[in-house]
């Protein structure tokens, strides 16, 4: 049985869709999956031991560039890679138009998440069949069961399955030091955790005896990294990574703190001891899940805000940290969550996952 798998993006929400592949495998042990996806994430569905073909799309850059991507022939060489197989089953894992409209090149019945389910309720006039599946409930179980009632099948498993194989990452040589991963980029500028604490947070991990390495993906992330890393010979920033070579260096490290972004639920996929930080947003429905985790939330009056720009009016927070001592937290919700309680969540967790 062939199924193609339409998640185009973004790379949390990708993650998200991995345990339902593996929910499909164990109960139809045949099945086999393709995937469309947006280039940029197109490491990510290979990492599952069940994908046997990755479609590249790239709506993202054709939307700027219409003409020149009807004339270079982009677009007829994606049609014909979703239309040449005849697929069992072709779910729409994203609930957007821009996923929906995907489903009509394929061959084979479409499903997708029906009108009162469906983020962009006009998408479900694109599928042969909607799939009703309850809001309210974790991102992770919403697509779980979506293609459970797709297929055809019941969840046997009520812990979530990543399926990712580590023989399918970029694996780093092995490491002297015991390490931790700090995720410190993210897209909100709400959403950062002031440098003055992963500095901070960065000191009490090297006085545990752990080395810290940093990831970037732009200039603006590198700076930072280069910036938390000042002064301390134990912080590594790493260089410029593909998601299957910072998955491999997740997957050996002792544990991760993360900002919300995308690595931090590829670091719940991969079963890492993990703290995530979360001040204007809710990690309720879709924060990292997984084994081994915890969400820290910000004790204060406006969070979660759900905001990308902050709009707090009330008094500012003065650091007390000697680390950056005179200058205000910002956001001022981030105040309520401190290096040291984050650093002991951490190593609470690290002993229960047993690293």
């Amino acid at each position: 049985m062939r199924v193609l798998v339409i998640k185009t993006s973004s790379l949390g929400d990708i993650i998200h869709t991995l345990p339902a592949l593996t929910d499909a495998a164990n109960a139809i042990p045949d099945v086999q999956f393709d995937w469309v996806v947006e280039e940029a994430f197109q490491e990510i569905p290979a990492w599952h031991y069940k994908v046997d073909r990755v479609i590249p799309v790239s709506i993202r850059r054709w939307r700027g560039a219409l003409l020149k991507t009807w004339w270079n022939g982009e677009w007829r060489d994606f049609k014909k890679a979703i239309g040449e197989q005849e697929y069992y089953a072709v779910i729409d894992a994203q609930g957007l138009l821009k996923s929906a409209m995907l489903t009509r090149y394929a061959k084979g019945p479409s499903y997708g998440l029906n009108a009162t389910s469906a983020r962009e309720p006009l998408a479900s006039r694109n599928y042969d069949h909607g799939v009703n599946v309850p809001k309210g409930q974790h991102a992770v179980e919403r697509v779980r069961q979506l293609f459970a009632k797709s297929l055809g099948y019941d969840i046997s498993s009520p812990v979530a399955d990543a399926g990712i194989r580590p023989e399918n990452l970029t694996l780093p040589e092995d490491q002297s030091t015991p390490y931790l991963m700090f995720f410190h980029g993210t897209t909100w500028d709400t959403k950062h955790w002031p440098e003055f604490y992963w500095q901070q947070l960065a000191q009490l991990a090297a006085k545990a005896g752990y080395r810290i390495k940093l990831p970037w993906g732009n200039d603006i992330e590198l700076a930072r990294a280069e910036r938390i890393a000042a002064d301390n010979d134990q912080v590594d920033v790493l260089p410029k990574s593909s998601l299957s070579e910072l998955a491999g260096w997740i997957v050996k490290s002792r544990g991760v703190v993360a900002v919300d972004t995308g690595l931090a639920h590829l670091s719940a996929a991969l079963n890492v001891p993990s703290v995530s930080l979360y001040g204007p947003t809710d990690p309720g429905l879709s924060g990292a899940y997984g084994k081994n985790q915890v969400h820290l939330y910000a004790n204060y009056e406006c969070a979660p805000c759900l905001k990308r720009e902050c709009t707090y009016q009330g008094p500012k927070v003065k650091n007390q940290l000697i680390i950056g001592q005179g200058q205000y937290v910002e956001p001022p919700c981030f105040s309520s969550l401190m290096p040291g309680y984050v650093f002991q969540t951490l190593k609470e967790k690290i002993l229960e996952g047993g690293r």
